[in-house]
């Protein structure tokens, strides 16, 4: 009889009902998994952001490129047609003398030139003393005369004060102003000059006139669609911003006096500068002969097709010559000593670029130093005892080492 009470127990399929276990296969349906990948959704865009920032970079690298190029093939090709007889006999009449007078010049125009820089900083309220512009300007000229492309210097210099002083933006426009009232000077008289001063390029000035002056149009209506793109809003807030900053650091009562007359001088040092050189190249022509050309040498190292300022100078100076009848070849002499000069000249600024490295570098080390106690030590020593022994190896470092970093590291 206890037999039938068997079948009773079966009435256990009640377990059956555990198939609600199939609700599980709905916490897959929580997306607890996904929701990880959800956080790398936006990493993918920053390889779309990145593409557009090496452009750029390429292309001023090309136009560097180019500009090198260009500088050297117009050497190449005054040194193949002139040849080399003026150039080398105008180098070695450079003697002791020279030199000196040459430093001379240039430190009278480094110093008005970074007197006119420290003015337009002061406009822009960025301070920088007068001896720290010197230095500066110093190293400047000599990385431009060093190094490719000739603007380096300047770029090196509105960096590095930027920074120093906490705007950047700042110190590179007040560094662009300061080129700017320079080439506007030279332009100016440079102007004048050519066109009233007699000399047997006049005419020749007169001609290439107009198609200089439509080619200027034309880059500048090319410029101006370029910039199109902005809004007019846009535009004309970047307008004002810049024309604000003009008056302010050149036009200004306080400081257009200043930026006026360190630019006249250092307009006449360089002029000085290539009479110095047309007479150690040995050309005899009067200073008023000289004007015109070297106005016209002065405005063709603001080409940015150069290697260190020499290519287009060389060029510009000795058509100029032969227009004038005094000779391609001493024109392509006299450019080629004035550039020695010039990088004579710049020199100072490589001992201020050599001593202030040499400074930081010690100061560096000092600090270094400095930084080193017992605490600190022992600190490190227990640190580095607690590592574990694996991170020895390069792949499980500490990401602050600089060094590969693996999963366990993460």
């Amino acid at each position: 009889m206890s037999a039938p009470t068997l079948p009773t127990t079966p009435a256990v399929p009640t377990a059956p009902t555990t198939p609600a276990a199939p609700t599980a296969p709905t916490t897959p349906a929580a997306p607890a998994a996904p929701a990880a990948p959800a956080r790398d959704l936006p990493t993918p865009p920053r390889p779309n952001t990145s593409v557009g920032g090496p452009a750029p970079r390429r292309r001023r690298a090309l136009r560097a490129h180019l500009g090198t190029l260009a500088g050297t093939a117009v050497l190449t090709v005054l040194l193949w047609r002139l040849g080399t007889g003026a150039l080398l006999d105008g180098l070695r009449r450079i003697d002791g003398p020279t030199v000196l007078a040459a430093l001379g010049i240039g430190l009278v125009t480094t110093v008005f030139s970074a007197w006119r820089w420290a003015l337009v900083a002061r406009g822009l309220r960025i301070r920088l003393p007068l001896s720290t512009a010197v230095a500066d300007y110093y190293r400047a000229l000599f990385l431009n005369a060093a190094l490719p492309g000739g603007v380096l210097g300047d770029v090196h210099r509105a960096v590095r004060h930027g920074r120093g002083a906490g705007d950047l933006g700042r110190g590179v426009r007040a560094v662009v102003l300061e080129r700017a009232a320079g080439q506007l000077a030279l332009t100016g008289v440079g102007v004048a000059v050519l066109l009233t001063m007699p000399s047997p390029v006049l005419a020749e000035t007169r001609r290439l006139a107009p198609p200089a002056a439509l080619a200027l149009l034309g880059a500048l209506a090319v410029t101006l669609a370029l910039r199109m793109n902005r809004t007019p809003v846009r535009r004309a807030r970047a307008l004002r911003a810049a024309l604000g900053e003009a008056r302010a650091g050149l036009l200004s009562r306080r400081n257009l006096p200043g930026v006026a007359l360190s630019s006249v001088v250092v307009l006449a040092g360089h002029l000085t500068m290539f009479v110095l050189a047309a007479r150690v190249a040995g050309s005899a022509a009067s200073v008023a002969a000289l004007t015109p050309l070297a106005v016209l040498a002065l405005l063709a190292m603001g080409l940015p097709l150069n290697v260190g300022g020499w290519g287009p100078r060389e060029g510009v100076t000795a058509w100029a010559f032969g227009a004038a009848g005094l000779g391609a070849d001493t024109g392509l002499g006299v450019a080629v000593v004035y550039g020695v000069l010039s990088l004579v000249a710049s020199l100072p600024g490589a001992v201020v670029l050599v001593t202030r490295r040499h400074a930081v570098r010690y100061a560096g080390v000092s600090s270094d130093t400095a930084t080193v106690s017992p605490a600190s030590s022992a600190k490190q020593s227990a640190k580095e005892s607690a590592r574990p022994a694996s991170s020895s190896f390069p792949f499980s470092a500490d990401p602050s080492e600089g060094r590969p970093m693996t999963p366990e590291a993460v």
